[in-house]
Parts: structure tokens; sequence; C-alpha cells
């Protein structure tokens, strides 16, 4: 299937959140409800004019996804042009071979794509920011950015990082 083709079949926000009844929801919509965005990065947001999908390979049970998914809502919110849809990875791991990390298909996965549904580019897992502290190996330094993302203390920088990619020529 093409990423149009896998597009129209996917999940809305809400179908994606219906797919659990209880705490994974709950997290994720408290989550959603406690993102703020300042005044720029909103200008950002409703700057971007053309039409973007975006399929987004996740399940409502990570925490990953708890956590990143709230956000790409809230970009949605923000800006009609940018249209975001579901997939789960279980039974759709063939279409996300090519962004493996490690071996491993990763969630969530957020495939960008143009209004001709081409990518233009790829959200894996966590920001780079958050990543680049864990790859330092530093043990007390992990921790705390752990600690720290869980808490949705990197959301800034994963909107910043999914805006970038949606504003790629």
């Amino acid at each position: 299937m093409s990423f149009q083709e896998l597009y129209q079949v996917a999940a809305t926000f809400e179908e994606f959140l219906d797919t659990d009844k209880d705490i994974h929801k709950e997290k994720t919509l408290e989550i959603y409800k406690a993102i703020q965005l300042d005044e720029d990065l909103l200008l950002k947001i409703k700057s971007i004019d053309s039409s973007i999908y975006i399929l987004a390979f996740a399940e409502i049970w990570c925490p990953d996804c708890m956590i990143n998914v709230p956000v790409l809502q809230k970009i949605v919110d923000v800006n009609p042009n940018i249209q975001l849809k579901f997939l789960p990875r279980e039974g759709n791991e063939n279409y996300i071979d090519c962004y493996k990390v490690a071996g491993k298909a990763k969630i969530p996965t957020f495939i960008v794509l143009n209004a001709n549904f081409e990518e233009k580019g790829v959200f894996i897992e966590n920001p780079k920011v958050f990543k680049a502290i864990l790859t330092k190996g530093n043990e007390v330094e992990s921790i705390v950015a752990k600690r720290k993302y869980r808490k949705g203390e990197y959301i800034k920088e994963t909107i910043e990082e999914i805006v970038d990619i949606i504003m790629r020529k």
C-alpha cells in the first residue's frame, strides 16, 4: 500500500484514543491538556500554508506515544492544513521497516508527508535532544533526562523537531 492508501484507512485521534478505555487514554489526554505553546512556536505552526499529512504508527499503551501523540494533535489543532491519522505498529511493521532503530520498529513513528503524500521526514520515538543525552553515556544525566522526559519536559523540543520536518522544502 502507498502512504496515501494507508492514510485513507488509518484512524483519527479520537479513534486512536478509543482503543483504550482506561488509564492510557486518560494519561494521553492529561498530557494533551497540559501542552502550552509559546507565541513564537504558535506563529511558526500557523504559518504553514501547504497541506501536510502525518501518518503516525503508534499504540495507546506505549509511554513514548502517550507523551508524543498529544504533541502532534496540538499541532493539528493549531493549523487545519496539517492532518493526522494513526495506524497501530502491530500488523503494520512492514510499512515502517525502513525506519527501524537497532533492528526494531520503534513507536511512535511519525511520517510527515507533503500534499502529494511524499515523505518530507520522520520522527521516531522521542526528540533528538533527548536521544543525544542518552547516547552520551553519563548515567546520572540519563536518569535525570528520562525523568524529565516522562514528565513532559521535552515536549517543546518535540514540537520544534516536528515543525522543522514539516517546514522542509
